[in-house]
């Protein structure tokens, strides 16, 4: 799988925990990836070792649950390289356990159309407006990867009792829009899979489980528990994945979730 070099890679989310990551791993496989994100370019420097892979990396700062700001950077992509190769659906919004939020207020009984709103617009908006907008330049070529990245929670439901504290009281509610939208992505991919099919793009989706991120240490044990490697997962367990839709090794895969979480959904 060494077919990455000079591939135009589109990376959305690209300055987030993942997005990060995979910038590096991508860039360090000498393909050229066009970052995607609202957050200030001044986030790149914050990619490991990022002198050594710039000159493959092109950041833009756009919306991409707007149609407007795709369609006035994508001239811009087009500059770079006339040929989109990879298209990653990476942006997301995600409650997190780190981020300490009010556990009452991502109760189902009491969470808010407006958040409920905020979640389909970021999760689910920007892979239709994202696929739709690249995925006509790929059209021109009859080829083309599109990789949506769903969640473990797109496909089971989120287990509450993991977030229970040592009095057995919920700190942390996982909301229902999250895993809501996931599923959905899930479903998307599938349906691109097939209205795509007989044009050369392949549209696959990846499901990985939770990523270790500074929670709080009885958390992290009440997680890996229910994983049959007994860990969370960490960024770099998607490469291999990420890397395999990318490249020509995987020229009759399409429509697949392939689910990367340890073990947690086996059992």
């Amino acid at each position: 799988m060494n077919d990455l070099k000079n591939k135009m890679i589109i990376l959305t989310g690209g300055l987030g925990l993942i997005g990060k990551e995979l910038t590096f791993f991508l860039a360090k496989n000498n393909a050229k990836i066009v970052v995607l994100d609202i957050k200030l370019s001044k986030e790149l420097k914050k990619i490991k070792n990022f002198d050594s892979i710039k000159n493959k990396v092109f950041y833009f700062k756009c919306d991409v649950t707007n149609l407007n700001s795709l369609k006035k950077v994508l001239p811009k992509i087009l500059k770079i390289s006339k040929k989109i190769d990879v298209v990653i659906n990476n942006a997301a919004l995600n409650d997190t356990l780190e981020g300490k939020p009010n556990p009452n207020l991502s109760k189902f009984e009491n969470f808010s159309i407006k958040n409920w709103n905020e979640s389909l617009k970021i999760n689910l908006n920007s892979l239709f407006l994202c696929s739709q907008v690249f995925g006509k330049e790929m059209l021109k070529f009859k080829d083309g990867s599109i990789i949506n990245i769903a969640s473990t929670y797109g496909v089971v439901g989120p287990d509450q009792k993991i977030y229970l504290n040592k009095n057995l009281k919920n700190t942390f509610f996982k909301n229902p829009a999250y895993p809501t939208t996931k599923g959905a992505v899930i479903s998307f991919t599938k349906y691109l899979a097939s209205y795509w099919g007989k044009n050369g793009i392949r549209v696959n989706c990846i499901s990985p489980g939770g990523i270790e991120n500074n929670q709080n240490k009885d958390f992290i044990k009440k997680y890996t528990s229910r994983t049959l490697l007994g860990r969370m997962a960490k960024p770099e367990d998607l490469f291999g994945v990420v890397k395999l839709l990318c490249s020509k090794e995987s020229s009759y895969m399409t429509g697949a979730n392939i689910i990367v979480d340890g073990g947690w959904t086996t059992i």
